[in-house]
């Protein structure tokens, strides 16, 4: 009975030595696909045009003989269309700079004031004038991120305004009567060059690998300078300058837009020998 025990023992041993003979297949792990992305830096041209809210801070004149220095009762500054360009670098994702010429088309001036005039003591004039812009500004934008197609971006700027004053026509004519006026007088208008800063902010929107469209808005500051000459006892005039709100639309041109993502292969992995046990 015994060696029937024993000889049963040793079949159950052999068959289960079998079983762990099977192959051992060690699995295989796949490193992860590797990308590399392409410096996004690059020269870049841009176009732009928009619509200018024009907010003046007044103007002042020497009056009459006596070289009295008084400032303007009311101002009003038109809104005016701007279409400018530029071209600029791309430094990485999230910074670029440009330098950008913008013209600010005629925007018309109207003004008031009162005093004494040829034909009576106490007198209303209407002034009507004119300006042109044409702003040189150095520009620095971060480009917070990327959301989809659409990139959104602050940005700021600083540089100079030439600012062109058409001549001023002067009317003065009696407060209670205004049929009794004196003879129109023209003022020569000035021409000078200002400090000017702007902020801005906006978003750009991708339409081609190396073409997008750029919707923003710019606030742009123009400092004080000389307006109109002297002429019939009155002038000269200076603006103190003037604040636009402006909303813009436009297209940048990245030259090197259209390059693609590098590509690294998974590393290989020197398959492993099955191993019997």
């Amino acid at each position: 009975m015994r060696k029937v025990l024993s000889g049963v023992v040793a079949v159950l041993l052999t068959g289960t030595s079998g079983y762990a003979a099977d192959v051992y297949q060690p699995e295989v792990i796949e490193a992860p696909v590797q990308e590399t992305v392409i410096e996004t830096g690059g020269w870049y041209l841009r176009g732009d045009m928009g619509w200018s809210y024009n907010k003046m801070r007044g103007a002042s004149f020497y009056q009459g003989s006596n070289d009295t220095y008084r400032s303007f009762d009311s101002t009003r500054l038109k809104s005016g269309f701007t279409i400018g360009g530029g071209v600029g670098y791309q430094i990485n994702d999230h910074f670029r700079t440009d330098v950008t010429l913008d013209y600010m088309f005629k925007s018309k001036f109207k003004g008031s004031t009162t005093g004494g005039c040829g034909v009576a003591v106490n007198c209303t004039s209407t002034d009507v004038s004119s300006l042109t812009a044409l702003s040189l500004l150095a520009n620095a934008y971060v480009d917070i991120g990327t959301y989809g197609i659409v990139t959104p971006y602050v940005g700021a700027g600083i540089g100079g305004t030439y600012v062109n004053w058409k001549s001023l026509k002067n009317t003065s004519c009696e407060t209670g009567d205004p049929t009794n006026c004196d003879p129109t007088f023209d003022h020569r208008g000035r021409k000078s060059w200002r400090f000017t800063y702007a902020l801005m902010a906006g978003a750009s929107v991708d339409v081609t690998c190396n073409l997008k469209a750029d919707l923003g808005y710019r606030f742009r500051h123009v400092t004080k300078g000389d307006m109109f000459g002297f002429n019939a006892g009155g002038g000269p005039g200076y603006d103190k300058g003037f604040y636009s709100h402006e909303a813009r639309a436009g297209l940048r041109y990245a030259f090197n837009g259209c390059d693609q993502q590098a590509y690294i292969p998974p590393a290989e992995i020197p398959i492993e020998q099955p191993v019997y046990k």
